[in-house]
């Protein structure tokens, strides 16, 4: 069965490179522009695994983790933040969050495959 990863940016290039590095390893990837719309995408499809900008319009990716989070049907989703900040304390305001892991832009494409092969197979 195919398993679907959920790519939440508000950048198009990073949504598309994401399909790009995943689509041809077997992975359908779902597209959401900012959180509003990745929180709507989670409830309309059943996604294996979450990658997030963190800085993003409406809802950032830490204030979507938390919605994830507090809905019971996404129980067990790993949620991977991805942004171009470093800072030893939005990591952790992701983990105390629930997201699992953690990216820093620019990615690597087999960083990317790597991690969601480890996180969903």
């Amino acid at each position: 069965m195919t398993k679907t990863v959920l790519s939440v940016d508000d950048s198009a290039s990073i949504r598309e490179m994401m399909a790009f590095a995943l689509e041809p390893r077997g992975y359908r990837v779902v597209q959401a522009e900012d959180g509003v719309d990745g929180f709507n995408k989670m409830a309309a499809n059943k996604i294996d695994l979450v990658i997030t900008d963190l800085n993003m319009p409406k809802m950032n990716g830490i204030e979507m983790t938390r919605a994830i989070r507090a809905d019971a049907r996404f129980d067990g989703v790993p949620i991977v933040l991805l942004t171009t900040e470093g800072q030893r304390e939005k990591m952790l305001e992701g983990k105390s969050a629930g997201a699992v892991g953690w990216i820093v832009k620019p990615f690597d494409e087999q960083k990317i495959c790597g991690i969601v092969k480890k996180m969903i197979g």
